[in-house]
């Protein structure tokens, strides 16, 4: 069965905005929660809402005057006339809240963010790491307490009893199975609900959580108007219990394995991360090896000792377990990690984990059984990658397309090489250099269908002494959609007038006027967005220079004008 630990910072807006203008002055966080300096006048944070300015959080100065969250900043200002403030920043508040579960990664690998205010961790298979549960919240409560933040932790078999817990009773924790009895004397307003659903709840006298347990549920919910409120209150209510699942939404994709490395002291030069790394990467490959299987990333975090961590990450073209490979590849960011006042965990992760190729390699280039080594081109696109970036080193791949400028894809080097398709075989010619796009020439031939004679291009003419071709490409029709239907009647004119029976010389008038919008009509639905067939021809001019030109469709197609005459190419 699963198991959650809920982190709750209290005033964690407040909390945020202390620890900036602190590290704003250069100052290092307090050791001790006891330590944390709070301000002696009465201070809020105020956001604008839909009725208007309103206090969004105050500390414990201001609330002894009276001015408590949800209160208009005229009525703060009324009570105590020598309140500060300032505008809250959510967006700060969360990405703060998201640097701190990316810390706490170290405790467990599930983390995830729960409301504005706090940290949800999937604990489950954690707990013997710390020597039990008991230990495992202690070890949490540590922590915080060093970086110095104020929090309260709750842990229990579901998020939402979790919750409850760390709102209501810091520091309890309950056995698996036992939410329905260690939830019953909490008040309601630990069911994570809104202030209007609570405000109701107590109206009707239910203000602890046992007392829903022995309402019918069709009666709770009709003691409310709105059914979104009954909803919310029985959805709450089921997951706190375990009856419907609650879904956690971590911050970080989960490794699909792990090695830790506690250091006895905190590591400040970069031999040490080098050889906690070491030790790191031998674990893991050891157990994927174990497996027989390799990763095609790894992730190298290092969590400092005063708050935050810092991560590296590569990636590799095909799975590896070998640790000298991904030692080698580690150097050329592990520059990137600024120790600060020194590390005291490490960890490696692996993703993307699967089979990898075991074949025995050849003894020698003479015995191998092909031109390249499969193993040193992985690795060679792998050193590319970690020391270049991804995406830097390309190349051009063949795939199965008529179209030429679409018979070629560029995809980034993955230690394969491109190799020539049964279809590019059995193609004509093709020039080594392609124009993009194709360049519009004036061209003057025999007969229309004919080959050129002559063709004009960036005003140069060039008299065409040999001609090879056609070499019809036809339009690739399954990626297109069907050309568009003419109207059978133009908008507005009814087909009858065209009967015999009107004068021609009466209704000469109207006749003309149908007739012009038919027209119009006509050249309004031309078909240029539909491919035409293309007609390619090598040629050679008198100065031995030879082209690749093209007609761009037929003559009486049906899909536009006359055809126009480009040049994609040229032969060497």
């Amino acid at each position: 069965m699963k198991r959650y630990l809920s982190v709750w910072f209290p005033d964690w807006a407040l909390t945020r905005l202390r620890r900036a203008k602190r590290r704003q002055a250069g100052k290092s966080h307090p050791r001790h929660k006891d330590e944390a300096p709070e301000p002696v006048h009465p201070f809020v944070l105020i956001e604008e809402g839909a009725h208007g300015v309103s206090v969004a959080a105050a500390n414990p100065s201001a609330r002894k005057l009276g001015v408590h969250e949800g209160l208009g900043l005229p009525d703060a200002r009324a009570r105590c006339p020598y309140l500060k403030y300032e505008a809250i920043d959510r967006d700060a508040d969360r990405q703060a809240l998201k640097a701190i579960g990316a810390w706490m990664i170290r405790v467990a690998p599930l983390v995830a963010i729960d409301g504005s205010d706090g940290l949800m961790l999937e604990t489950t298979g954690c707990a013997h790491l710390y020597g039990g549960e008991a230990g495992m919240l202690e070890t949490v409560s540590a922590l915080l307490d060093r970086d110095g933040l104020p929090h309260q932790l709750g842990l229990a078999g579901t998020p939402g009893a979790a919750s409850a817990l760390a709102h209501t009773r810091p520091g309890s924790c309950l056995a698996q199975g036992g939410e329905a009895d260690g939830l019953a004397e909490l008040p309601v307003t630990a069911l994570r609900l809104s202030a209007e659903a609570v405000g109701l709840l107590k109206r009707f006298g239910l203000v602890r959580i046992g007392q829903l347990y022995g309402i019918d549920r069709k009666a709770l919910a009709r003691r409310f108007q709105s059914t979104a409120i009954a909803d919310a209150v029985l959805v709450r209510l089921d997951q706190a219990l375990g009856l419907r699942h609650e879904p956690v939404h971590t911050i970080m994709p989960q490794a699909e394995l792990t090695c830790k490395l506690v250091c006895p002291e905190p590591l400040l030069a970069k031999e040490g991360l080098v050889a906690g790394l070491e030790t790191l990467a031998g674990q893991l490959c050891k157990v994927l090896s174990a497996r027989g299987e390799g990763a095609r990333g790894y992730t190298f975090h290092a969590f400092l000792a005063e708050g935050g961590v810092r991560s590296v990450s590569i990636s590799l073209a095909r799975p590896v377990r070998t640790a000298a490979h991904v030692l080698r590849l580690f150097d050329e960011k592990i520059d990137r990690i600024d120790p600060g006042f020194g590390i005291d965990l490490l960890m490696l992760e692996a993703h993307r984990t699967g089979p990898m190729d075991v074949s025995v390699p050849a003894l020698s280039g003479y015995l191998a059984a092909g031109a390249h080594d499969p193993v040193m081109l992985s690795a060679l696109a792998d050193r590319l990658t970690a020391r270049l970036g991804g995406g830097i080193v390309s190349l051009m791949r063949q795939v199965e397309s008529h179209v030429p400028e679409e018979a070629e894809v560029r995809g980034a080097f993955d230690g394969e090489l491109a190799t020539s398709t049964s279809e590019a075989k059995r193609q004509g010619p093709r020039p080594l250099r392609l124009l993009e796009p194709p360049e519009v020439i004036k061209v003057m031939a025999e007969v229309p269908d004919g080959p050129p004679l002559r063709f004009s291009w960036r005003r140069i003419s060039h008299e065409v002494v040999r001609a090879d071709g056609p070499e019809r490409i036809a339009p690739e029709w399954w990626r297109h959609d069907a050309p568009p239907q003419k109207a059978a009647n133009p908008p507005g004119i009814d087909r009858k007038w065209l009967a015999p029976k009107l004068d021609p010389r009466a209704d000469a008038e109207l006749i003309a006027q149908a007739w012009q919008e038919l027209e119009s009509i006509d050249e309004a639905v031309p078909f240029p967005s539909l491919p035409r067939a293309r007609d390619y021809y090598r040629v050679e001019d008198a100065a031995g220079r030879r082209f690749w030109l093209f007609r761009d469709g037929l003559y009486g197609d049906g899909r536009g004008g006359s055809p126009d005459w480009y040049i994609h190419g040229l032969f060497a």
